[in-house]
């Protein structure tokens, strides 16, 4: 446990709640409650949103600027302070300033990333001790993606992706596009047309080139930004989307690709340059000042 004095450093810090892509997604089953079985891989880029939480005596947990649209209650990151305080029965509370960059409904991750890293980083200032499985377990219930960014390692994930084993990935340089509309996730999952019987593979299957995403094909007939993104981007490397979308992007083993491809393309597209991390930046950062082993 952090002792209190060592805390104090903490508050002041931002913290990063990066971006993910989904190297492959496919769907290979569903459950009797409707949720889709999938294998996944994950891995993590530098592109992120930046935390800081301020401490506060009144023991409210509040957003210094709330997100257009989205109400200060169901805020990811409000949620999960306030699951951290009802699981424990902490009565700290905590403002919480979130420089947002990750775009929303890209498929990055963002929401998800904002909380579980609201939920690491307050387990380390309220010194409640929580295990990384029980705040996997926690962040579980915010949703499909937060235990990946609790994890805070490159995964291949089963189950609804909650199932996690880290693997060790080539840390490309990416350049991301991401097209004008917002896809909604429930929308593709609920599609009739949605591949939901893919054959499992292996991890060997997929470091030997299957990248397949069944969001794709319904995807690109819902979103045409989307078909045309992933059409422009394959004229400089294998183009994919990320989950289910919007955004799509492109690996390349050298900056200098990278760098051309996203000169090439910034003019037309909204557009994002960035490097595969296997080690998620938050945790790169906590075992940077001794925070964690």
């Amino acid at each position: 446990m952090l002792q209190k004095q060592y805390n104090q450093s903490l508050w002041a810090e931002k913290w990063p709640a990066p971006a993910k892509l989904n190297l492959m997604l496919r769907i290979v089953g569903q459950r009797a409650d409707g949720y889709h079985l999938l294998q996944t891989v994950f891995q993590f880029i530098d592109f992120c949103d930046w935390i800081t939480f301020h401490s506060v005596d009144d023991g409210r947990v509040s957003l210094q600027k709330t997100i257009p649209g989205v109400a200060e209650a169901d805020d990811l990151t409000v949620r999960a302070a306030n699951l951290l305080k009802a699981e424990t029965g902490c009565e700290s509370g905590v403002r919480i300033e979130v420089e947002k960059n990750l775009p929303m409904g890209g498929g990055l991750g963002g929401g998800s990333s904002d909380a579980a890293t609201t939920l690491v980083v307050l387990n380390e200032l309220w010194g409640l001790k929580l295990s990384m499985e029980k705040l996997m377990e926690l962040g579980l219930s915010l949703g499909a993606d937060v235990p990946v960014f609790v994890y805070g390692y490159s995964s291949w994930a089963e189950g609804v992706g909650e199932k996690l084993e880290r693997i060790s990935l080539h840390e490309q340089w990416v350049v991301v596009i991401k097209p004008e509309c917002h896809v909604n996730t429930k929308e593709i999952f609920l599609a009739k047309n949605l591949t939901r019987n893919s054959k499992s593979i292996t991890i060997g299957d997929f470091i030997a080139g299957q990248h397949q995403n069944d969001c794709v094909e319904v995807v690109c007939q819902r979103y045409q930004p989307v078909k045309d993104a992933l059409v422009v981007l394959s004229e400089f490397s294998e183009a994919r989307l990320t989950g289910t979308g919007a955004c799509v992007f492109a690996q390349f083993d050298s900056e200098d690709e990278a760098v051309n491809a996203y000169e090439s393309l910034k003019n037309k597209w909204q557009v994002y340059l960035a490097k595969g991390l296997n080690e998620s930046p938050l945790f790169s950062r906590l075992k940077a000042g001794k925070y964690i082993s």
